[in-house]
C-alpha cells in the first residue's frame, strides 16, 4: 500500500510539474518569538495551542498563536501537517467555537512583516513560516515526537 502511495504520489508531483504547476515546495517550521525561551514542543501541544485547547505554552506563559493570511500556502500546509484538517474543516471549527461563545480563532497576520512584527512585541507568540523566511527575530521550535 505504501508503494502505491508513492507511486501516486511521484504521478502527481509529475502531472503538476508537467502542467507547467509548480510542486509545493515549502518547508513550514513552528516559530516562536526569539524571547519566548520556547525551544520544543510536541505535535499535539502545536495541535492544542492553535485549535484553542490550551492558552498556555509549556513554560507557563500565556501562548499568543498567529496565523498567515488565510489564503496563504504556509496556512494551509501548517493546518494540514499539525491538525490533519483541511482550511475549510478549521474555519468551520472556528466558527462553531465563535457561535457557541468558546473561543477565538489566532490572529492573523496580514503577511510576513506583521507577523514578524507581532513576534517581536509578544514574547508568548508562536506561529509558522516556511523555513526560508526565518532569521533572528524568530527560533524555529523543534518538534518532538
Amino acid at each position: 500500500m505504501r508503494s502505491l502511495n508513492k507511486q501516486m504520489l511521484r504521478m502527481l508531483v509529475g502531472m503538476a510539474v508537467f502542467n507547467g504547476v509548480p510542486a509545493a515546495s515549502a518547508d513550514v517550521v513552528v516559530v516562536a518569538s526569539a524571547a519566548s525561551g520556547l525551544s520544543s514542543l510536541t505535535p499535539s501541544q502545536v495541535y492544542d495551542i492553535f485549535l484553542g485547547k490550551s492558552a498556555y505554552l509549556p513554560n507557563g506563559a500565556l501562548a499568543m498563536p498567529i496565523d498567515q493570511p488565510e489564503t496563504s500556502s504556509e496556512r494551509r500546509m501548517f493546518y494540514e501537517t499539525y491538525t490533519g484538517k483541511s482550511p475549510a474543516q478549521v474555519k468551520a471549527y472556528w466558527s462553531k467555537l465563535i457561535f457557541t461563545g468558546k473561543g477565538q480563532p489566532p490572529r492573523e497576520a496580514k503577511g510576513l512583516s506583521a507577523l514578524y512584527r507581532f513576534m517581536s512585541r509578544n514574547a508568548g507568540a508562536i506561529g509558522y513560516m516556511d523555513r526560508s523566511e526565518v532569521d533572528n527575530r524568530v527560533r524555529i521550535v523543534e518538534i518532538m515526537e
